[in-house]
């Protein structure tokens, strides 16, 4: 009897320290701010929506480029065959000219009017610029937040794993405590069976709390750049909102996909204004200097070329209402958005309130699972429970403790989940106390348009080699 009792003792002792595994932290572990570091440092979607950033960027340099002259070379080669005869010779043999003639000219041409399309198109590519930053900080919010994902999953997996282990070390004792007994005639054969049958369960969960482990690690890696080191638990939960409207309304405001969505609307407007402006003239002006090789005559001519449409066959009146009916799109599109993100809100916040009751509700399952369990004990060296009721009181507070780790893992998931659905999932937000990517500084080299040689050229290739491209 006193060996059985000694035995529970050391497994309930056991998964006591389990329970604390998920609570512990070590000061020289990884914290969830590295973690969220690396994240950022290391993202290929934030590397590819960068370079989608500076290509729209790109597109507002090819946008006001419209604006500015062009200069072309132009050169023609060409001949006749058979040569054209221009006489005869002494000898009474026709003569021929040399048949290849070429030209050379140089055209330079600038458009002076185009109905306003080319300014309006200037507009619409920087509102798209604006769009695609927002793009931009919409992936970095999900990068982060599944670095949390993965982090509070690798800690989770641990924690079960240490849990499943303990399990079996309790049960290890149980069964040999059931087989002492058996032999001096306390119990009989089918205790023992019990107890063997719950041991194997429990190797079985070890095994899979394991397999579990080794997924979350890769699902880590996925999500950071690298497999977790040792991670210790996150500190204070970061600070939300004072209610759900109060969440609501920031998310409304800040959320980059509403603000994307918005400038897509603003970009669907401004296609309506240039779609109109195809009714109204183009007017260029035109310089030709031109040298052709047969007398080496120059020319020159100065002119300027107007072209009104009259008839396109209704291709005009086509892309009208189709930008108009891509302005309605985008409209629709920014009010499904926000109902989105209101609900992503209004999700993540009763899942906080979910897991917040649930720590409570745990926390008291455990404590009165505790007192089932070591009464159950003392009760069965008495001989007043068999070992099947001991077993029962050892499951349940196994599951109790499982479900304190689950519902602890999920509150942390819970309010980041919540400052993504706000808009708040940023590096700037959560004081990283990193440097983060400067979209404006590719932005500003590229604006006007430099040419790679020209001192602004030179300010682009610096731009580049910070940016390591």
């Amino acid at each position: 009897m006193r060996n059985f009792g000694q035995r529970l003792r050391r497994g309930v002792a056991g998964l006591a320290v389990a329970a604390t595994t998920f609570s512990g932290s070590s000061a020289l572990a990884e914290t969830l701010t590295d973690t969220l570091i690396d994240a950022y440092r290391n993202s290929n979607l934030l590397a590819q929506n960068r370079a989608l950033l500076r290509a729209a960027d790109e597109d507002v340099a090819v946008a006001i480029s419209s604006l500015r002259p062009t200069l072309d070379f132009i050169t023609d080669w060409g001949g006749v065959h058979p040569n054209p005869i221009t006489g005869f010779s002494n000898t009474g043999n026709p003569t021929f000219d040399d048949n290849l003639s070429a030209t050379f000219q140089l055209q330079a041409e600038l458009i002076l009017y185009a109905g306003g399309r080319n300014r309006r198109t200037i507009d619409s590519q920087k509102e798209t610029v604006l769009a695609t930053r927002e793009a931009l900080r919409s992936v970095e919010q999900s990068v982060l937040l599944q670095a949390v994902v993965s982090y509070m999953g690798v800690l989770r997996a641990i924690a079960f794993v240490d849990l499943r282990e303990n399990n079996v070390r309790v049960l290890t004792q149980e069964k040999q405590a059931t087989q002492d007994r058996f032999e001096v005639g306390e119990v009989t054969r089918t205790d023992v069976a019990l107890a063997d049958s719950r041991l194997a369960a429990a190797q079985s969960s070890l095994e899979a709390a394991r397999g579990d482990l080794e997924v979350s690690r890769e699902t880590f890696r996925t999500a950071v750049g690298r497999y977790p080191g040792t991670l210790a638990t996150p500190g204070r939960l970061p600070a939300t909102a004072a209610s759900v409207q109060e969440a609501i309304n920031v998310a409304v405001r800040t959320h980059p996909d509403v603000r994307r969505a918005q400038r897509e609307v603003t970009v669907a407007e401004i296609g309506i204004e240039i779609a109109s402006g195809a009714y109204r003239p183009t007017i260029s002006g035109l310089i030709t200097s031109s040298t052709e090789t047969n007398n080496w005559n120059e020319r020159h001519s100065l002119g300027v070329r107007l072209s009104q449409p009259i008839y396109q066959g209704g291709r005009l009146a086509a892309l009208e209402r189709q930008a108009m009916a891509r302005r309605d799109a985008a409209r629709a599109t920014l009010l499904q958005t926000t109902l989105t993100v209101e609900e992503s809100v209004a999700n993540a916040w009763a899942n906080l309130d979910v897991a917040k009751a649930q720590i409570l509700a745990t926390d008291l399952q455990i404590r009165a699972a505790e007192i089932a369990f070591e009464g159950t004990r003392e009760e069965a060296t008495l001989g007043a429970r068999t070992t099947l009721d001991v077993l029962d009181a050892e499951q349940e507070l196994l599951d109790a403790r499982a479900a304190k780790i689950d519902a602890v893992a999920t509150q942390y998931v819970a309010v980041y989940s919540l400052l993504s659905a706000m808009g708040l999932m940023t590096v700037d937000h959560l004081k990283l106390g990193i440097q983060t990517y400067d979209p404006a500084g590719y932005y500003n080299a590229v604006k006007s348009a430099p040419a790679r040689l020209s001192p602004r050229g030179k300010q682009l290739d610096r731009v580049l080699r910070k940016l390591g491209k």
